[in-house]
């Protein structure tokens, strides 16, 4: 099972979230929090390593989808990653000018999570609406809330087809 986890917001956040709500976490966003930018200090969300490290562990296979199309904060991702222990695996990302669809259905991945992208505009934000209909055929998409993190969901990865 390949599962692919949109990194900003959903799987790492910027340092000064650490300890805060949920709530504040999104303010912070609407309010333009100077960390925000320094995406070399990007943070896991909660316990999201530990979520990934359950699923790796039960044989599913995690691909990353960074909001970054500079090939050099891609790199920073890769680093925050690499940092504090996320598993491996590739980040994908809007290069050539290329859509987060048009990413994803290169990547078609069994489950895309997303969170819901509160703080900039909601679903009209997100990618799994935008992906063409035969892309929602084979692919399961499940949305958390924006920096909410993964700890609610199942450490069994092939339970994800079933979550709401």
């Amino acid at each position: 099972m390949k599962i692919m986890v949109f990194l900003h917001g959903t799987a790492t956040m910027h340092k000064n979230a650490a300890g805060l709500s949920r709530e504040e976490r999104v303010q912070q966003v609407i309010d333009g929090d100077a960390s925000l930018h320094e995406f070399g200090s990007y943070i896991p969300v909660d316990h999201a390593v530990d979520k990934l490290r359950a699923w790796e562990d039960r044989g599913a296979s995690i691909v990353y989808l960074s909001s970054h199309t500079e090939p050099s904060r891609v790199e920073l991702d890769r680093l925050v990653l690499a940092e504090h222990g996320f598993p491996r695996g590739p980040v994908c990302f809007r290069n050539d000018g290329n859509s987060y669809p048009e990413v994803v259905e290169t990547v078609v991945p069994d489950i895309l999570i997303e969170d819901d992208c509160e703080s900039i505009g909601g679903e009209l934000e997100m990618v799994y609406p935008q992906l063409s209909l035969a892309t929602k055929r084979r692919v399961k998409s499940v949305v958390v809330r924006e920096f909410g993190g993964l700890d609610h969901l199942p450490d069994d990865p092939a339970l994800l087809r079933f979550h709401q």
